[in-house]
């Protein structure tokens, strides 16, 4: 592209900045109006004594950092509204698939997922000079101009390529990301454990900011993960060949990692099984220094054995072997106390063997292991586990760039989740986490349900992805989860959910005048008799009655026909709603032997103004526990 004059005068201030930057780093800071001299501290620089100036506190600092606060605090009327024909069995699955807004769709799911989440798993812009950021973008002057010339999206987010030129680069970087995170942690569940990826660019901001959020006590770790070994042959000095994996808990006394192993050289140990899970052989004595005789006291004592090996105890008996924790190398211990080995020996969980004409003492140890935070193996590489495994899915075609390793993401979901944990990946992406939960699933036969968060954001138009058909990421990651379900489904034949439903962000299903009466006059009142919009479906209204309500959107959904109406019934009976009109006495009656514990109707759907009242009480006559409501 031929370069433009820039038909101005020179910028002698932000020339003077650079001059500056290249003696004092540190005093170049962001301001809202971009790069600026911290003048306090330059003052010090060029001083032998303390200078007085702004009070010094530990904390992060950026320009922007109070509004993200405001902003994750805001409410929303935003709803979500379900997509039946992009969905696969969308009244029976338990795992979500939203397009839109990450920003607007953590905030939608405060109350239907308050502290539900066992695990939140996301891969956000690395910030790496060319990274597009969606910044919302709360002012309406220009919003015209702006839709044109797309510098925001059709949900009112403001485009910006965040290049390191900008003089906010790491300021708007780091006001993207912060509300999200500090929505993200009021879903996570008490126990329950927040994972993001990163590379070296904001590495040390984005630990600052998770500190500060989780705080740092919560930390469990950092995680090296060699995700591409050869590196890039183009750079200048390191060539990287590595990311980052920050591990934080909502509540460190809480929290723990389960006990399996992730190494396929220690997970190939564990070649024997019972009802219990995978195990080995392992000796019962510990023949260490530290585990003496003399060092463990409490842990030396005979263990008797039957000849046919059969039969172990601590109660001495005639005829069986006596067995210490010796060696010729001296005087050790057993791994437990005398209590401890009673309260394991049962199940055989002791295995007695002969060796060499001695009889030794083993015991079955578990699948486990001591998690590293380097990760070397080549499974975590994403040219092969990420890259290969979309191009197997969609027929060769690279339609993706960069995606993650399946294994990375199902291995630290295998540390930390429980068999039915929720996990929610808000930069869903190609939905790798999707795919590597009912991987997962599959192995184990667990029901781990996932909510992927994806912004439709459009592919090029030169890439392999739009000339395939995909025109914004979502189709891509919708496609990827349908295509892997079928795969696992016909390699494992495995039992468990393979479908998701589809939820897209859009605005209230109900008139303006639904929020805001006030503004408006009787006469136009009138001619609003209906608080819902003209283009809403059934099924819309019940997504945004169950997100009011504080309901998860995967619970179960049926159809019923009653009296020749549509009703809803969620979870059985923990709601029941139905839009239809002609609402009676009738109607009250029969639902009400089923005594839901919520019912809800449209305000206007009633048979007249008697039935509305005659409804409420015939509700709370017949069926005290219901909670009736209407919109």
């Amino acid at each position: 592209m031929t370069e433009k004059l820039d038909m101005s005068s020179p910028d002698i201030v932000s020339e003077n900045i650079e001059k500056i930057a290249a003696l004092f780093p540190n005093c170049v800071t962001e301001t809202a109006q971009g790069k600026a001299i911290d003048f306090d501290l330059l003052k010090q620089e060029l001083n032998n004594e303390v200078i007085e100036g702004n009070k010094e506190r530990y904390r992060l600092e950026w320009p922007g950092k109070r509004e993200a606060i405001v902003t994750a605090n805001l409410p929303t009327t935003k709803t979500l509204r379900p997509v039946r024909e992009d969905s696969v069995d969308f009244d029976n699955t338990e795992n979500l698939y939203i397009e839109g807004d990450n920003f607007q769709v953590l905030k939608l799911l405060q109350e239907s997922y308050l502290s539900k989440v066992k695990m939140v798993y996301i891969d956000p812009p690395y910030n790496t000079g060319n990274d597009i950021l969606y910044k919302n973008d709360f002012s309406t002057k220009k919003k015209e101009h702006q839709e044109e010339t797309g510098e925001i999206s059709m949900e009112g987010l403001k485009m910006v390529t965040n290049t390191e030129s900008d003089g906010r680069y790491h300021s708007d970087w780091l006001s993207m990301m912060y509300p999200k995170i500090k929505l993200a942690r009021n879903l996570l569940a008490n126990d329950g454990i927040f994972v993001v990826t990163i590379d070296y660019y904001e590495l040390c901001n984005l630990g600052s900011l998770c500190d500060e959020i989780f705080g740092y006590e919560n930390r469990l770790g950092l995680v090296t993960i060699i995700h591409n070994p050869k590196g890039r042959n183009q750079a200048k000095f390191f060539s990287e060949n590595s990311e980052f994996m920050l591990v934080y808990a909502k509540n460190i006394s809480l929290a723990s990692f389960n006990k399996v192993a992730i190494d396929d050289d220690v997970l190939a140990s564990f070649n024997l099984s019972d009802k219990n899970g995978k195990y080995r052989h392992e000796s019962f004595m510990r023949a260490r220094t530290s585990w003496s005789r003399k060092n463990r006291p409490n842990n030396w004592y005979p263990i008797y054995v039957s000849d046919d090996l059969k039969d172990i105890t601590i109660i001495k008996k005639e005829g069986y072997t006596e067995l210490y924790p010796e060696t010729n190398s001296g005087q050790f211990s057993w791994k437990n106390i005398k209590p401890t080995f009673k309260e394991l020996n049962k199940d055989g969980y002791f295995i007695a063997e002969r060796e060499n004409g001695k009889i030794i003492l083993n015991h079955k140890y578990y699948e486990q292991q001591v998690f590293k935070n380097v990760w070397t193996a080549k499974k975590y590489q994403s040219e092969f586990n990420g890259t290969k495994v979309i191009k197997d899915l969609f027929n060769g075609k690279n339609i993706f760039s960069f995606p993650k390793s399946v294994h990375s993401v199902k291995d630290i979901a295998k540390m930390i989740l429980d068999k039915d944990s929720i996990v929610l990946d808000f930069f869903s992406g190609s939905a790798t986490t999707a795919q590597a939960l009912m991987q997962l699933n599959s192995e184990d036969g667990g029901n781990r349900k996932f909510v992927m968060v994806q912004l439709p954001e459009l592919t090029d138009e030169k890439s392999e992805a739009f000339k395939s058909g995909y025109k914004n990421i979502c189709e891509i990651g919708k496609e990827r989860i349908r295509r892997a379900g079928k795969k696992i489904k016909e390699e494992t034949k495995a039992d468990i959910d393979y479908g998701f439903r589809v939820y897209r962000l859009d605005e209230s299903n109900m008139q303006d005048v639904y929020y805001k009466p006030q503004d408006y006059q009787q006469g136009q009142l009138d001619l609003l008799a209906d608080n819902v919009k003209s283009d809403r479906t059934a099924d819309d209204l019940l997504a945004q009655v169950m997100l009011d309500w504080g309901l998860p959107l995967s619970l179960k959904i049926e159809q019923v026909d009653v009296l020749g109406k549509k009703l809803f019934k969620v979870a059985e009976n923990s709601l029941f709603a139905c839009f239809d009109s002609g609402i009676d006495e009738e109607f009250a009656k029969e639902i009400a032997k089923e005594s839901p514990l919520r019912i809800v109707f449209k305000d206007s759907a009633f048979k007249d103004d008697t039935a509305k009242v005659n409804v409420k009480q015939l509700l709370k006559q017949l069926s005290p526990e219901t909670e009736m409501k209407v919109i």
